[in-house]
């Protein structure tokens, strides 16, 4: 898939319809790695849609019509043959799960370097390894999270749509991450928190947005989860798993076996998250603006497992902050599973 590349930073204009009964809108089509952000003309996020479940409508027409999920509300219409020819790619990656020739050769010098590369894999492990997270790029890694996130699933169910949530969703996203990449999706159901997929996608339990009365909370868990990716690279727990003569086969083919991903999103779903050292915590909470006491009590009701978070809360001095999500924001976001 490192042929993606050359879509990177992609735009397009589109017409964008957030529910059958609304008006249609100009807007902005953006192409990230996981991820289409649709954004008005001002440049505000209006809706953000996860390229592991975008479906074509009108499969062979023009201009195509695309929505978020199977039974997702909002419509996409686009018309620029480029944009269409990326996400065509993308979803025609997702559909396949054979093998392809070709896929990583920008990664190899030539054929002796991967010959070496060979050789070396079967006595030195660990410096497989590293030269694999070094080298896979984001288009692949986008590709594996969403084999996961497939695979995960069949645990989870679809995830939660609506189009004022999914605003919600966007904001959130822009708000505390890198907003031109990956994507926050919440699932009914199978996750114990969140999970971080490679290439950026982070699913939410619904009890994050559901159970707590302000959007802080949510952002805590979110931003621990962010911090756990600066010391683990999402990508080296499922080539842990995989092995190294399925890592050797990434390198060559940019493909992992269908085994290993489901096998590693089952252990993603019932794995406990890694501990996150607190002050690289409040150091991101910090820079986000955000309180961590929420965060604080939501892992411990009493305080006390917690009281380094909450002692040293970095907006507990008071003072102006820029609101996690405004309050409209925040309720459509609370009710986006429905009931």
């Amino acid at each position: 898939m490192t042929a993606l590349t050359k879509y990177s930073r992609l735009e397009s204009p589109g017409i964008w319809r957030p529910d059958p009964d609304a008006q249609r809108q100009d807007v902005i089509v953006s192409f990230g790695d996981a991820s289409l952000v649709i954004s008005d003309r001002n440049g505000r996020a209006l809706s953000h849609w996860s390229l592991a479940a975008v479906v074509r409508i009108n499969r062979g027409e023009r201009p195509a019509l695309y929505t978020p999920s199977a039974d997702g509300s909002e419509t996409l219409e686009i018309d620029d043959a480029t944009m269409i020819e990326a996400i065509e790619t993308v979803r025609g990656a997702i559909l396949k799960s054979r093998p392809r020739r070709g896929r990583l050769r920008l990664l190899l010098v030539g054929g002796t370097v991967a010959v070496a590369l060979a050789a070396a894999a079967l006595w030195l492990p660990g410096a497989l390894m590293r030269h694999t997270l070094a080298v896979v790029p984001d288009p692949t890694r986008a590709e594996i999270g969403t084999a996961l996130f497939q695979a995960i699933g069949r645990v989870t169910g679809s995830p939660c749509r609506s189009a004022r949530g999914d605003q919600a969703l966007a904001r959130l996203h822009a708000r505390l991450l890198a907003p031109d990449k990956g994507g926050l999706l919440v699932v009914p159901e199978g996750v114990s928190n969140t999970i971080l997929l490679p290439g950026g996608i982070m699913l939410l339990n619904r009890s994050l947005v559901e159970d707590h009365e302000s959007p802080d909370v949510a952002a805590g868990y979110i931003l621990a989860e962010a911090t756990r990716q600066e010391s683990i690279d999402p990508l080296r727990p499922v080539l842990e798993a995989a092995g190294p003569i399925a890592t050797l086969r990434l390198l060559t083919t940019g493909h992992l076996p269908e085994d290993v991903l489901k096998k590693h999103a089952e252990t993603l779903t019932t794995a406990a998250p890694t501990p996150v050292a607190e002050d690289r915590l409040l150091a991101r909470f910090a820079a986000a603006g955000v309180s961590s006491t929420p965060y604080a009590y939501a892992l411990d009701v009493t305080g006390e497992a917690t009281l380094p978070l909450i002692e040293a809360d970095p907006m507990r001095g008071g003072g102006a902050r820029k609101p996690v999500l405004e309050d409209g924001d925040w309720v459509a976001l609370q009710g986006i599973c429905g009931n």
